[in-house]
């Protein structure tokens, strides 16, 4: 069964719920899927869907799958403009989006760029419920090779422009039914909740496929884990007898806000594995998790992977681990060389596993450049690592220039990128500064052309700006007027020197390369102190 306590009409209501079996699932699918194949869909066409968190997607992502067409799943936090690159980055032949006006789910049956809030347009415009209802319950599946496309998924990309990850039916199949039963240790009587969006690559792995696959009872949430209070997610675990939960750093650290009382109003007696997913789990967050949600009795599961990999659980922060069975990683240094032993540099892995991403869809260079080149015979995650005297592995942060705000990637040169769209900006850098519930936070430094003057109205046009290029999630959280940039003699910004400054960090290392030292003081004296 699929457990779906969700928004709807209801405003996220606790009492609005739904439970669907598989058998319904089952139908639910395959009518969905002629409804695909009434609208010319076949094998190998890009279908982008752009949903909440509701049933629909679900049945949508499985009724391409059903036919072999590859879904293009978009967070539905993403701005129209997002939506509308990834979609035409994916060529899409289908497009289907779902919004709260009078709940409808709509088929766009042609690729053009719109706003979401639109009028219904009856020439390309196709009811959901009223093309279900006409549809057969019955499809037979797509026969399809081992290594036909599944999915693709977004990823921010380092340059900007973000990256069509391409996974396979069978390794990808495989690889998530086989991690979430032994990561898990999935049991025939648990109930099973992880509190990702399927938007995302977690919620894809571990919201659909891997527990379905597994024939797992689900739960599925859509809402705010506060509304109508702070105690809504173990009010849900107590309603539905959770038994593994799966959740991210960022929602504990927001719960952990409110105190013990709100956690231990419910009992969670059903409880048996936590997980963390998504970015580091400090120490006191750790903690409050496993004593006081978890009531010192539940394992925690720290699970580090990517979109790109598929699940290889090793230590974050706080527990260590060793790689999960067929993941062979190393620690390179800057020259490429394989450190033994207790080391810090590069992490990388040496041999493929059967959930690892075959291609960048439509730019196989690019995957060949950004996960091989700079080492070559090794996959490259962008992440630094050490390992300790006892061979466990830590993961230590992002080397490129991207962040994680909220368990979500972003790429800072994407947000610089919306910055300097704007017609009063020559000039942004974006760095991260520590957040204590984000994790990490969007510090803007933005160079004004001649002339223009910084005041509250211009930073709200940024902000705005970036929400509507990007989405929400990208949101700045500090700008700082920058009169100049730290740059190297060759033109290069010093991104080091400005997480220093967003930091307030005075030891700043070597400069001597700096073009112009004096920049740095001005932009000490003129730093953010508080954030939006």
């Amino acid at each position: 069964e699929l457990h779906v306590d969700t928004k709807r009409e209801k405003c996220n209501e606790p009492g609005d719920e739904l439970t669907v079996t598989y058998r319904e699932l089952l139908r639910r699918v395959c009518q969905f899927a002629n409804v695909l194949k009434s609208q010319g869909v076949k094998k190998g066409d890009r279908v982008s869907i752009y949903m909440p968190m509701v049933i629909e997607l679900v049945v949508a992502m499985l009724g391409c799958a059903r036919i072999g067409a590859v879904h293009s799943i978009v967070f539905a936090g993403f701005s129209a403009e997002s939506l509308c690159e990834r979609i035409m980055d994916s060529q899409c032949s289908l497009r289907l989006i779902v919004w709260d006006f009078f709940l409808s789910v709509c088929v766009r049956v042609h690729l053009c760029f719109i706003s979401l809030q639109v009028p219904w347009n009856p020439e390309v415009d196709l009811c959901w419920h009223s093309l279900l209802r006409e549809a057969s319950d019955e499809c037979e599946p797509e026969w399809c090779e081992s290594e036909d496309p599944l999915f693709i998924l977004y990823t921010s990309g380092s340059t900007g422009k973000p990256k069509g990850v391409l996974h396979t039916i069978s390794g990808y199949m495989l690889y998530t039914a086989t991690t979430f039963k032994m990561v898990f240790d999935h049991q025939p009587d648990d109930i099973y909740w992880c509190t990702a969006d399927i938007g995302w690559i977690t919620g894809h792995s571990y919201i659909t496929y891997g527990p379905l696959a597994s024939g797992a009872t689900s739960v599925l949430f859509e809402g705010l884990p506060t509304y109508p209070d702070v105690g809504r997610m173990w009010e849900i675990v107590d309603k539905y007898r959770v038994t593994k939960f799966y959740t991210a750093p960022t929602a504990i650290r927001l719960l952990t806000k409110y105190g013990n009382e709100p956690v231990q109003k419910y009992k969670r007696e059903s409880l048996k594995v936590l997980g963390t997913v998504g970015e580091p789990i400090n120490p006191e967050a750790w903690q409050w998790y496993y004593s006081v949600v978890g009531d010192s009795r539940c394992p925690i599961v720290d699970t580090y992977w990517q979109t790109e990999t598929v699940n290889k659980p090793v230590s974050l922060s706080v527990l260590q681990t060793f790689p999960f069975f067929g993941v062979v990683p190393a620690i390179l240094n800057e020259s490429g060389e394989e450190l033994e032993g207790p080391s810090e540099g590069y992490l990388v892995f040496k041999q493929p596993w059967p959930g690892l991403m075959r291609t960048v869809y439509g730019n196989h260079q690019r995957f060949e450049t950004t996960y091989f080149k700079k080492f070559p015979g090794y996959y490259i995650t962008g992440d630094g690592c050490r390992r300790d005297k006892d061979g466990y592995y830590w993961i230590t942060g992002r080397i490129d220039d991207m962040l994680n705000v909220s368990g979500h990637l972003l790429s800072t040169a994407e947000v610089e990128s919306a910055l300097v769209e704007h017609e009063s900006v020559a000039e942004a850098a974006v760095v991260g500064r520590p957040h204590p519930i984000k994790g990490e936070s969007l510090y803007c430094f933005v160079t004004l052309n001649e002339g223009v003057t910084y005041n509250h109205t211009l930073e709200a046009e940024l902000k705005k700006q970036v929400r509507e290029k990007i989405g929400a999630i990208a949101t700045p959280d500090y700008i700082q007027n920058a009169p100049g940039l730290p740059k190297t003699r060759s033109g290069k910004i010093m991104r080091r020197v400005l997480r220093k400054i967003a930091c307030d960090e005075q030891e700043l290392g070597d400069i001597s390369t700096l073009a112009d030292s004096s920049v740095v003081e001005q932009l000490f004296q003129n730093r953010c102190c508080t954030g939006v």
